[in-house]
């Protein structure tokens, strides 16, 4: 297998479900490290769309109860205790991030540049997985669990009046990080021959 530092913190980066509230880091120095991480991810035409909500604490369990408050509306009281377990295991951890993707920078790139404006909001779309991506990274380099989860649009409104979230602002993912509180199962991985065309 190839050795390569970035490749070695791919390894490492893994969907934990089983959080604890127990970081390696100071909450200064985690808010820090997703700052830097979006900071640094790069976005079509340097949009710098991706925005996030970093919540720590109190605030995270704040949210994952707003979301578990929107699916009792939806899930039949027969499947909820499992529904709510599961919310639960999120909000054991020690903070979540919700992923943005600010509408502004989007439109008015295609104002700037009508010949691609169906285009602005895929690559806006591939901007946010790019954040996404680079901070679970940086999660996991730092020896932080994490998930990613997509309540969204179920808790939106309710979010955005909790935590004053820009008009323009659409939330994509959320991602609830925390210490490990469990094992992680080995991955599997499907065929080169399936994934993998190589022209020489």
């Amino acid at each position: 297998m190839t050795d390569n530092r970035f490749l070695d913190i791919a390894r490492k980066r893994r969907t934990q479900y089983a959080l604890g509230n127990d970081l390696p880091l100071g909450q200064e120095h985690v808010t820090a490290l997703i700052q830097e991480a979006v900071r640094q991810a790069p976005s079509s035409f340097n949009s710098q769309s991706s925005r996030a909500l970093i919540l720590h604490g109190a605030q995270s369990v704040k949210f994952w109860d707003i979301v578990k408050d929107e699916l009792r509306k939806i899930v039949p009281a027969d499947a909820f205790p499992t529904t709510e377990k599961k919310i639960d295991s999120f909000a054991a951890g020690a903070g979540t991030v919700l992923f943005y993707e600010d509408q502004g920078p989007v439109k008015a790139l295609q104002e700037q540049f009508p010949l691609y404006a169906d285009n602005f909001p895929v690559w806006s779309e591939h901007s946010t997985g790019i954040a996404q991506y680079a901070v679970w990274m940086a999660l996991a380099e730092a020896g932080i669990g994490a998930s990613l989860q997509h309540y969204n649009p179920l808790p939106d409104e309710a979010v955005a009046r909790e935590w004053n979230i820009p008009e323009g602002w659409v939330l994509r993912a959320q991602m609830p990080f925390g210490s490990h509180a469990g094992e992680i199962g080995d991955k599997t991985y499907i065929d080169d021959a399936e994934r993998f065309v190589v022209a020489a």
